[in-house]
Parts: C-alpha cells; sequence; structure tokens
C-alpha cells in the first residue's frame, strides 16, 4: 500500500517545503489541480527536480485531448497522470497510449461517475495503472467520504490498482486501510496539522502494516 500527498493550496515553494518536511513518509507526491491551474505544468518540473527519488503525479483531471495533455505532463516529469472518468472511452484509451510511449502511468480520477461499478470495469478493461474513488471536496463539506466507493470498486477492478482520495485522515484511516487500496491519498490530513511531519509519519505506519 502506498500514500501519496495531495498539495492543492499551496505554490511551488510552498509545495517544496512541506515536502521537505514529509519526504520519508510518502511514496508519491500530487501537483493538485488547483496548484496546475496557478502555476501550470511547472510545478510538476520544479517538484521533480527538487525531490527526484518521489513519484510525482501531475492530478490535471483530463477530459479531451488525452494524447497531448498526458505527452505535455510527461515532458514536465509527471510519473502518473490523472484523467476523469467521465471523459470519453477514446479519450482514455489515448491516455493509456501516450503514457505507455512515454514509460508513465495513469490514474481514472472516478468523481462524479454515478455508475461506479459499471465504469470501473469498462475503464479497468482499458488498461490503465490506477483507478481512484474520489470525493470532491464540495461533497466533503456535507459530509461525503469515499469509503463505501472503495469496497465497490475492489469487487469489480481485476487489472488496475485502486486508490481512494477525498477527506482521508488520521482518526478514518483504519476504515479505509480495512478495505485494502493499493494507494491511499491523503491530503489536508496532513497538511492541515500543526505537527506535518509527526501526522505523516503516523499516517505511513498505518498504510505500510496495511
Amino acid at each position: 500500500m502506498e500514500l501519496q500527498l495531495a498539495l492543492d493550496l499551496v505554490n511551488i515553494q510552498e509545495g517544496i517545503e512541506l515536502v521537505k518536511q514529509v519526504e520519508d513518509y510518502v511514496d508519491i507526491v500530487e501537483i493538485g489541480t488547483p496548484v496546475v491551474i496557478n502555476e501550470g505544468l511547472r510545478a510538476v518540473k520544479e517538484m521533480k527536480e527538487a525531490f527526484p527519488s518521489l513519484k510525482v503525479l501531475a492530478d490535471l483531471k483530463i477530459m479531451d485531448a488525452a494524447g497531448y495533455e498526458v505527452m505535455k505532463a510527461s515532458e514536465a516529469g509527471a510519473d502518473i497522470i490523472t484523467i476523469l472518468g467521465a471523459a470519453e472511452d477514446m479519450s482514455i484509451k489515448g491516455a493509456v497510449e501516450e503514457a505507455r510511449k512515454q514509460g508513465k502511468k495513469i490514474l481514472v480520477d472516478m468523481i462524479a461517475v454515478k455508475d461506479l461499478e459499471t465504469r470501473a470495469k469498462e475503464v479497468d478493461a482499458f488498461g490503465v495503472d490506477y483507478i481512484c474513488v474520489h470525493t470532491g471536496y464540495d461533497l466533503q463539506a456535507v459530509g461525503k467520504n469515499s469509503f463505501e466507493d472503495l469496497q465497490t470498486i475492489k469487487r469489480v477492478v481485476k487489472n488496475a490498482k485502486t486508490a481512494v482520495a477525498g477527506g482521508i485522515k488520521l482518526d478514518t484511516l483504519p476504515e479505509v486501510i480495512k478495505a485494502q487500496p493499493d494507494l491511499v491519498i491523503v491530503g489536508g490530513g496532513i497538511t492541515g496539522h500543526a505537527d506535518i511531519k509527526g501526522t505523516a509519519a503516523q499516517i505511513q505506519k498505518l498504510v505500510k502494516q496495511g
């Protein structure tokens, strides 16, 4: 089980300072969509240059022109690139094809997908690397989480690794781990703490114990 740190509400420099504190405890650093919008793919490039031994995920949430966008993120140094499960089949297949060329991986974000089970099965057949259930900020605000969704996709996904994101904190982590995802994505559950390093260490310990 791997741990991914999501950086959503920072600029590049703040992001790098944050990762310095936790680089020993995380496997993947996510350059979140708001950071990409604010800073561009430069954020991915600078993070990868600062931490060459960590995997960097570019959370582009691709919806169209997938091959091109995967190519650009790859050039910037991203190891994993995200596309939306709600995108066209052709787009997801195009993303996978380009990622294979570049030696990169594709994570499909299932945010806002209504029929999770059916779509997870379809997407799994396209050769994607990760399928992620994700409760976005706006739904977290009304008390939703992704834990049940994780169990749904775990039942049907045969090839891809499974991932979970959205509102995961130290106190909800045991419930998540019980469902055995391959990748646990934590943002504010680490970055929102006064003791970022200590929290990351505790979360990593639980994740690695599995």
